[in-house]
C-alpha cells in the first residue's frame, strides 16, 4: 500500500476529471458503496473457488462476530446496493463508481494491495448494443487520456448451459494430461477448470493450444449474439481480436468477456477488464437483471499515461510582493482574482524581488503580479508577462489601478 503525494494526485485528478466528463456525456450516474462488506457477498457473488475469494481477500471478524471483508472489487458491492435499495424498480441502471479496493497479492508495478478502480455497470440491459456501448465508453475514455497503443480482446463465454457442457469436456481433457500441468492449474482442474485457460505458465499455455475450445460448444443463439457484437464494434471502428482463452477471473461472467491490454505493462498487461454478468443480481436475491460492466485500474492507467499526465497545471498568475501594505493588498487581490476562476499562486517567502521572480518563472505562470510598497501606496498593480522574453518590449509590463479589476482580469484571461 502506498501514499499518493501531491504531485501524483494532480495527475490522478486529471484522469478522474476526464472519466467524469465521459460518464456525464454517456448519462451515467455515480454510486458510492462502503469499502467493507459482509464476506458472504463476495463468496456468493464472485465465487468461492476463485483466487480472489480463496487467496486474496482481507477478511476479519468485527466486534459483533460478523465476518467482514475489505472489498476486492466493485461489481458485487454495486449489485448488493441495487438489490438492497430496489433501484431496478426505477428501470435499468447506468452507473459508475470509483475508489480503493484491496487484495492480498504480491505487490508490483501498477499493482498494490490497496489499489484503485474506476468502473461502469449497466444493470438491467440485455441488448448486445449495451455490450458495444460499454466497450466504446472505455475505449474512448482511454484514448482521451492519451493511450494509443492498446488492444481490445473479446470472447464469448456463452450461456450457463453452454459452459456446463464445455467445463466437463475440458475437465476430462485436462485430467488426461494432469501431470503436464503446472501446480496451480492442477489445483484448479476439479474446482475451476475454466481459469486454467487464462494460465500465465508458459508450458501450460503451450499445452492448451490443443485443448477443446469453448467456441465449439456455443449454442447457435450464443454464436449469433457474439457475431452481432463484432458487427457493432466494426461499425464503431473499434479494432479487436478474438481470444478464445479469455475467461476473466470471476465466476459471475457470461456471454461477452473483454479486456483492453497494453504491451507496456509486462505480465500485468490488462488495463481494463469486464464482461456480462446476467445472473449476479438474481444470485444476490434480486430480480432477473442481465447486466454488463468493466473496471479500470488507476495505478496501471497512470503508468501508461506517463509523465505528461502527471505534470501539474501551471498557475495563471504568480503574485510577488514585499512590505506590509503590499502584503495586505496582495492577499486581497489574490482572493478577488480566484473568484473569477483564475489560478493564482501567492508567494509567502518575503524574499527579494529577484528570488520571487525566479520562483514565478519556475511555476510556469504566464503572468506575474508585482506589488511593492510604492505600488501599494499608490493603489497600483504591476503586471509582467513572464512568457515574453524579448528585451525592451513594452508589451511585457502593464500598470493597473486596484480599482480597475475588470480590466486587469480581461488582460490576464487574454
Amino acid at each position: 500500500m502506498v501514499d499518493l503525494l501531491p504531485a501524483q494526485c494532480q495527475g490522478w485528478q486529471k484522469v478522474e476529471s476526464i472519466a467524469l466528463e465521459h460518464f456525464s456525456r454517456a448519462g451515467l450516474k455515480e454510486i458510492r458503496t462502503p469499502i467493507i462488506e459482509q464476506t458472504e457477498l463476495f463468496a456468493r457473488g464472485i465465487g468461492e473457488n476463485t483466487d480472489v475469494v480463496g487467496k486474496e481477500m482481507y477478511n476479519f471478524d468485527d466486534r459483533g462476530g460478523r465476518s467482514c471483508t475489505l472489498r476486492p472489487e466493485g461489481t458485487a458491492s454495486v449489485a448488493r446496493s441495487i438489490v438492497q435499495h430496489g433501484l431496478l424498480n426505477n428501470g435499468p441502471q447506468r452507473l459508475w463508481y470509483g475508489g480503493p479496493m484491496f487484495r492480498y497479492e504480491r505487490p508490483q508495478a501498477g499493482r498494490q494491495r490497496q489499489f484503485h478502480q474506476i468502473g461502469v455497470e449497466f444493470v438491467g440491459l440485455a441488448s448486445v448494443m449495451s455490450d458495444a456501448e460499454v466497450i466504446s465508453i472505455a475505449w474512448d475514455f482511454l484514448k482521451d487520456v492519451g493511450l494509443n497503443d492498446l488492444t481490445l480482446e473479446i470472447n464469448s463465454l456463452g450461456s450457463n448451459e453452454d459452459r456446463s457442457v464445455f467445463k466437463q469436456e475440458l475437465k476430462d481433457w485436462l485430467n488426461q494430461r494432469f501431470d503436464l500441468l503446472d501446480e496451480d492449474s492442477q489445483k484448479r482442474v476439479d474446482v475451476n477448470p475454466l481459469r486454467i485457460l487464462d494460465s500465465k505458465n508458459n508450458s501450460t499455455k503451450e499445452l492448451l493450444f490443443e485443448a477443446p475450445s469453448l467456441n465449439d460448444f456455443l449454442s447457435n443463439k450464443s454464436k449469433t449474439r457474439f457475431e452481432y457484437l463484432q458487427e457493432l464494434l466494426n461499425n464503431l471502428k473499434i479494432p479487436y481480436k478474438i481470444n478464445n482463452n479469455l475467461v476473466r477471473g470471476l465466476d459471475y461472467y457470461s456471454h461477452t468477456a473483454f479486456e483492453i491490454t497494453s504491451d507496456h505493462l509486462g505480465s500485468q498487461a490488462t488495463v481494463c477488464g469486464g464482461g456480462r454478468y446476467d445472473g449476479l443480481i438474481s444470485e444476490l436475491g434480486g430480480p432477473k437483471a442481465p447486466s454488463i460492466g468493466w473496471a479500470i485500474g488507476m495505478e496501471r492507467l497512470i503508468i501508461l499515461a506517463g509523465e505528461k499526465i502527471l505534470q501539474s497545471k501551471s498557475p495563471d498568475v504568480y503574485v510577488i510582493h514585499r512590505g506590509e501594505k503590499a502584503e495586505q493588498l496582495a492577499l486581497t487581490i489574490t482572493c478577488q482574482l480566484r473568484s473569477f476562476n483564475l489560478s493564482i499562486e501567492l508567494d509567502y517567502s518575503g524574499a527579494s524581488f529577484s528570488k520571487q521572480f525566479k520562483r514565478a518563472d519556475k511555476s510556469r505562470a504566464k503572468w506575474a503580479l508585482v506589488i511593492g510598497e510604492d505600488e501599494a501606496s499608490k493603489g497600483q498593480l504591476l503586471v509582467k508577462n513572464l512568457r515574453n522574453k524579448q528585451k525592451n518590449d513594452e508589451s511585457k509590463e502593464y500598470i493597473f489601478s486596484k480599482k480597475d479589476l475588470h480590466q486587469l482580469i480581461k488582460k490576464l484571461i487574454d
